[in-house]
């Protein structure tokens, strides 16, 4: 491109529309499942800005919206996908920062808000990007494809207890869309990385182990305390902590190592101490790099299992995989990092910093159907007892190297 289009590109940037359209998206609740306000917002502004709309319904009350830019031709093609679904609902009793409620506060620079950080932020930069490029005057060969998703955050159904739609996420609306005919060149991920190029981060195994143990009450349980099933447990967890570091090591990769979460813990009767618990169940997070196949990662969990089971023969331990996402990567000398790179300095004057992650993207989902995705979006630090917040001059900046980023892959006509 010639400077004086990237200038004309950059001063069509508007700082006021970036705030005001970050208080909108704040203000619309959207936890996992309950995204449908968020795509009628999408869609209409999609269709004010001319675009090309699909409305896709993933499930009822849920759908992605997708707008197309449309390019002159000859042009490679460029997503910009974020997810309209929140972490949080906003009435968690503890989380009580004004950056975990979807109320949006504009204060000393700074948007604090649930959805700001991850990733409605993203979603504002992207489509203010293409209103720049529009105003601009641009004309694209490549399309330029905004696609908004629901169901990305990391959870899932289990059980008979955690079912419904409020539990479908985990790249579910990413899968939808590339399985229903929305399959671009490449794809920024907006992703709140602190404006740092996330070339490859890790994916996840949930794994469920289980030990049994006697139903019977404490009456009766003189000389048998030990068959419990949570004092088994016991005995499971402090063998799983044995194995962990050997994992930690053997799942090395970036400048990251690797990791376990001991996600969650349940057995017994709350409503019934006087009875000994059946069966108890740990969670575990096995984050999995994208150097190890995931085959490969389930074979380590069941050698586990079976170690486990020879050790302790009498706990009656079964097991389950219940979440099987993969990591993602992409070459550090892809033209698209490439261009990031280049766009990045002239906005801010700064390299930019690479980094390798532990949490899981929709680059899972949009990498295995051949699609090149970087994560590079606006946070500004780690989240603390305020919440979700992105300065406003991030979410300007980045802005700004998005619609230069635009123009560059997708060619000036």
């Amino acid at each position: 491109m010639k400077s004086a289009i990237e200038q004309a590109i950059l001063d069509q940037v508007n700082e006021d529309d970036i705030v005001a359209m970050s208080r909108d998206v704040i203000n619309i609740p959207s936890p996992t499942g309950f995204e449908s306000g968020m795509s009628g917002y999408m869609r209409r502004t999609f269709e004010g800005m001319g675009l090309a709309v699909s409305w896709q319904e993933v499930e009822e009350g849920r759908a992605n919206v997708i707008g197309r830019w449309k390019g002159t031709g000859g042009g490679r093609s460029l997503m910009f996908n974020g997810h309209m679904d929140t972490s949080y609902s906003g009435e968690e009793p503890h989380l009580t920062g004004r950056g975990y409620k979807p109320r949006a506060v504009v204060e000393g620079g700074i948007v604090y808000g649930l959805g700001i950080y991850n990733m409605k932020g993203a979603l504002v930069c992207y489509i203010q990007a293409v209103k720049a490029l529009q105003a601009a005057g641009v004309r694209l060969r490549g399309d330029i494809i905004l696609a908004a998703v629901v169901g990305e955050i990391e959870k899932t159904q289990w059980g008979e207890e955690f079912v419904g739609r409020e539990f479908r996420g985990y790249g579910v609306g990413s899968h939808y869309l590339v399985t229903h005919g929305v399959v671009p060149d490449m794809c920024i991920l907006g992703e709140p990385t602190d404006m740092q190029l996330v070339l490859g981060h890790y994916g996840s195994l949930w794994v469920r182990i289980s030990t049994h143990g006697p139903f019977m009450h404490t009456g009766f349980s003189s000389g048998r305390q030990q068959e419990n099933s949570i004092r088994r447990m016991h005995d499971v967890v402090a063998a799983v902590l044995e194995w962990l570091p050997g994992w930690s090591e053997r799942a090395a990769y970036g400048n990251k190592r690797g990791i376990v979460n001991l996600g969650g813990i349940r057995g017994g009767h709350a409503w019934r101490a006087s009875r000994t618990p059946e069966r108890t169940h740990l969670f575990l997070d096995v984050r999995v790099p994208p150097t190890i196949p995931m085959n490969d990662a389930r074979r380590e969990i069941d050698s586990l299992v079976a170690t486990l089971r020879s050790r302790f023969p009498a706990y009656g331990i079964e097991s389950e995989t219940y979440v099987s996402v993969p990591g993602a990567e992409i070459s550090g000398s892809h033209p698209m990092v490439k261009a990031i790179e280049s766009n990045h300095r002239r906005v801010t004057g700064e390299a930019v910093k690479r980094d390798t992650v532990l949490w899981s993207s929709d680059a899972s989902v949009l990498t295995r159907f051949g699609i090149e995705t970087v994560n590079y979006g606006p946070s500004s630090g780690p989240r603390d007892a305020e919440g979700e917040k992105v300065s406003i001059g991030t979410l300007v900046d980045i802005t700004r190297i998005y619609a230069l980023t635009a123009a560059e892959l997708c060619e000036v006509a």
